[in-house]
């Protein structure tokens, strides 16, 4: 089984890989002025995937914060002394749910009922 101070160690060790991970992709965003210049395909084609670019890039950068957030609130958990325990019932989390998504915040029942409550919609 699986410790506690791993299970930290591990998303310290995942915390910091996202902020690199989110530093070297914000580091990579070209400045408006350093955009291409005179594609032979024309101005719209050039736009379009500039905006394609662009909305890869968000969706990469928000998948990224969303983690490092979940990432964050664990460790946030970890200082209050609740870690392991259900934001929703205040349950137990299986030891085996969080030695696999150390960053998991629901027991799986609330998380099944809650992907339930999403499908509904």
């Amino acid at each position: 089984m699986v410790t506690n101070d791993i299970l930290r160690s591990r998303l310290q060790d995942e915390q910091e890989r996202l902020t690199r991970e989110l530093e070297q992709l914000m580091a990579s965003i070209r400045p408006a002025d350093e955009r291409r210049e005179g594609s032979p395909f024309g101005k719209r084609e050039e736009e379009a995937t500039e905006a394609m670019e662009l909305e890869t890039r968000l969706e990469m950068e928000k998948r990224l914060r969303d983690h490092l957030s979940a990432v964050d609130r664990a460790l946030s958990k970890f200082e209050q002394g609740t870690y392991g325990l259900c934001d929703v019932c205040g349950q137990s989390i299986d030891p085996e749910r969080l030695e696999a998504l150390p960053q998991a915040s629901l027991c799986l029942n609330c998380k099944a009922s809650q992907g339930k409550n999403a499908k509904g919609k």
